[in-house]
């Protein structure tokens, strides 16, 4: 083997991430990879809000079709992208070290240059389901509107006006560079990231064992324990990526994690948390057992009042 063909969107967040991943499988004594850009349905449809169109999996589809053609080698994704049922023959092979995964909000480089009457509720850009009904108890007049492109894209939005305010993950904006932007990092208490949010995941063909021994070499265990635990609570949820569902594993003591998880009914009146402790070990039992705690609790209710909407 003397390149791996790396496939990725070709968004700046997204090469970012390949060209990253590249870095790490090389300086791990892995071939060198050549990133091949693929253009999703979730790149072309850029104005209609995900929940609309499909939800995020349309990020990842053309580009797990062509791993499993074989026009790639691996694919490189953010994880909270992926949906709970991969295609037969893939797996997430490895994954990085997790960024910040908390939400951010961020406020425009000149704040107040739109004149706003007393009655003008607040204009907050995020299409994310997840975080306008957790936001809802901290804006309850705001107009939550679609906000869809870069991160620069939406940062020159936000700074020319569209909105008073952006909801963003903070792991985006700090590998871009853009930390400095971040106004408030919200607390996961007050809006549970989606799962997955932060990690950068490695998806390979499960027969194809040259480039899987490859990728192992730069897999990391907190952030895969962490997120298996979190891939499990969507699929006992029965959950895809724009229900309003959050759920985060926290690392604690070297060998435990914390798990945090919400449903949430759209308008955020009604949310249901639990919190759950259980080893790494046996992170896929703990996801599954905080799902089925959730949907005990009153989250089937919400989960199917959803799905006939």
């Amino acid at each position: 083997m003397t390149t791996l063909r790396l496939g990725s969107r070709g968004s700046q967040l997204a090469l970012f991430q390949a060209r990253l991943v590249a870095e790490r499988i090389h300086a791990a004594g892995g071939p060198p990879c050549e990133i091949v850009v693929i253009k999703t349905s979730g790149d072309q449809l850029q104005e209609a809000p995900l929940s609309d169109i499909g939800g995020k999996r349309l990020f990842v589809k053309e580009i797990e079709d062509a791993l499993l053609s074989g026009d790639i080698d691996l694919a490189v994704h953010s994880s909270k992208d992926m949906p709970a049922m991969l295609p037969d023959g893939l797996d997430v092979t490895a994954v990085l070290e997790r960024e910040d995964p908390r939400d951010a909000l961020v406020l425009p480089v000149s704040p107040g240059s739109r004149v706003q009457g007393p009655e003008s509720p607040p204009r907050v850009g995020t299409g994310s389901v997840r975080r306008i009904a957790q936001l809802r108890q901290r804006f309850p007049t705001a107009e939550f509107s679609n906000v869809r492109g870069n991160v620069d894209t939406r940062l020159r939005k936000l700074d020319s006006g569209d909105y008073d305010l952006l909801v963003l993950a903070a792991a985006g904006l700090r590998r871009l560079g853009f930390g400095v932007r971040i106004s408030v990092s919200v607390p996961i208490e007050e809006c549970v990231p989606a799962p997955g949010q932060g990690i950068i995941a490695i998806e390979t063909r499960i027969d194809d064992a040259a480039t899987r021994a490859a990728v192992a070499r730069v897999n990391n265990d907190d952030a895969s324990h962490a997120l298996t635990a979190e891939r499990a609570l969507v699929t006992a949820l029965g959950g895809g990526c724009q229900m309003p569902i959050g759920g985060i594993a926290v690392p604690v003591g070297g060998s435990d994690l914390e798990m945090h998880a919400i449903v949430a009914s759209l308008d955020g009146t009604r949310i249901i948390r639990y919190k759950k402790m259980g080893t790494q070990t046996e992170a896929a039992a703990l996801g599954r057992q905080v799902g089925e705690d959730l949907l005990r609790q009153g989250a089937a209710d919400i989960l199917g009042e959803l799905k006939n909407t």
